[in-house]
């Protein structure tokens, strides 16, 4: 028998990948993991005494809450970024001229720091912002709003920061897109709205469930723009975790919650799965 040559090409191909992942992935998140069921001490730092109180902590009616605000907020964030972003990407994918021009639009807001930006809207919604005083010089309100350190104001912020995510994965399925199955639709008789509900929609699903975990996912964890916007009146889960390194210095109670947090994220990615799975399966009709 001959024997096979090893293909060392191959071999030094995966290494530095794979040493990456080991190192800079794998043995990081083991870290979170076997801290997570240790203790904190006295003075901030980690006893190794195992236990299961910092996921038992999470009942708390105050944790509870924190969970609940982190998942409501994501979930109106996709909804909204979904509802603005499918009709742009729709039609942006219909005018071919201008094509690069769009993609460019869409991306110009990661060529400047999310920091800056989120100021942007600081500067626009504050008290003395230009809103209040647009609405004051209109006659519209005669006292300025309170819009900034409020829910909807971290909303805003967090809409317009995980827009592009959702528009870019439908653009793509949509301009990806068969045609002709549109086509079939309407030779059959089909509406407009018929054949939106029943062509385009399955046929784009991949792009609308791949943007709905892309904005979901981050808007979860997101804690610079509660921070920023949403000041002392806002509390969700990443700034809890982040506190909870940087602050409190209780860092199994971090990990914890960290934990939580990533199996969230494989709970969603394998619904995603499962549902690009029977999408394909059912295929369009």
């Amino acid at each position: 028998m001959k024997k096979k040559k090893v293909d060392f090409t191959k071999i030094l191909t995966i290494v530095p990948i794979s040493f990456w992942m080991l190192f800079f992935v794998a043995v990081p998140l083991l870290y979170i993991v076997f801290i997570s069921f240790m203790q904190r001490g006295n003075d901030g730092g980690i006893v190794y005494t195992p236990t299961i109180s910092n996921y038992t902590r999470m009942g708390s009616a105050l944790y509870v809450k924190v969970f609940w605000d982190s998942i409501v907020i994501a979930f109106v964030t996709t909804v909204f970024a979904l509802g603005f972003g499918y009709p742009f990407a729709y039609f942006a994918s219909k005018i071919k001229k201008f094509k690069i021009v769009i993609m460019l639009l869409l991306m110009a807001p990661f060529w400047t720091n999310s920091l800056i930006r989120t100021y942007g809207w600081i500067v626009i919604l504050s008290t003395s912002g230009v809103l209040n005083h647009a609405l004051i010089i209109t006659g519209i309100i005669k006292e300025p709003l309170k819009m900034l350190y409020t829910y909807g104001a971290v909303m805003i912020g967090m809409i317009y920061t995980m827009f592009p995510f959702m528009v870019l994965p439908l653009y793509n399925s949509i301009d990806k897109m068969d045609r002709a199955f549109i086509e079939a639709a309407k030779d059959l008789g089909a509406s407009r709205l018929k054949t939106f509900r029943t062509v385009t929609i399955p046929l784009t699903m991949p792009g609308i469930v791949a943007g709905c975990i892309l904005v979901f996912i981050p808007s979860v964890g997101l804690f610079f723009i509660p921070d920023l916007m949403g000041g002392s009146n806002v509390m969700l889960i990443g700034n809890l975790i982040r506190n909870q390194f940087l602050e409190a210095r209780d860092w199994p109670f971090g990990a914890a919650l960290s934990i939580v947090m990533i199996f969230l994220s494989l709970i969603l990615i394998l619904v995603y799965v499962k549902i690009i799975g029977k999408n394909s399966d059912m295929g369009v009709f």
